[in-house]
């Protein structure tokens, strides 16, 4: 068997460009994160002009200030990392809460699957937003419980319970984006 009859299996090309986007942006994204920040093979210029950790997180913690002001919370930014509530607890927003994982999954899937760019883009974007907004949500309650005194449910941490809800909104994503592709064939 060639090389070029094995990707002829629709499932092998989609298994085989989903991973390997998925590796590409997930470790690409951590390389980029590695670099930008000061020691080892730290870059200034990407640091100034192509940060996208640092960007990406300032966006959720803006987000996540508006987002609690809305709730009646109101917040300070303490520094690039730190969001406070007033006269409160706050939060550290770390690479792990950026969520990079799950919307690397969602866009590694979006790319492998076969359908027409105009659908992949508009469905990329839905994805993405989605996964952001549940990010942003969940920041803002573990702000919220840490203020409150809230504990979560089952002992498990918001990491967990991120996941958990990011993947089934990704699965149910799947499933629409799907039955959306069958529809319009």
């Amino acid at each position: 068997m060639k090389l070029a009859d094995f990707f002829k299996n629709s499932f092998i090309r989609f298994c085989f460009i989903f991973g390997i986007t998925f590796l590409l942006l997930y470790f690409g994204l951590k390389f980029m994160t590695g670099i930008t920040v000061p020691g080892g093979m730290y870059s200034p210029f990407l640091t100034k002009y192509f940060n996208i950790t640092a960007w990406f997180r300032s966006f959720l913690m803006i987000s996540s200030k508006w987002f609690l002001s809305i709730l009646g919370t109101e917040t300070i930014r303490i520094d690039e990392y730190v969001l406070r509530a007033v006269n409160g607890r706050g939060i550290r927003i770390v690479y792990a809460c950026l969520g990079f994982a799950v919307l690397s999954f969602w866009s590694a899937y979006i790319i492998a699957t076969k359908t027409i760019l105009s659908k992949k883009i508009y469905w990329l974007l839905v994805g993405l937003i989605t996964i952001c907004i549940i990010n942003v949500v969940r920041i803002s309650l573990v702000l919220l419980a840490g203020n409150a005194g809230w504990k979560f449910p089952f002992g498990w941490d918001h990491h967990t319970w991120f996941n958990i809800i990011a993947y089934l909104a990704i699965f149910i994503m799947m499933f629409l984006f799907e039955k959306n592709i069958k529809k319009s064939s």
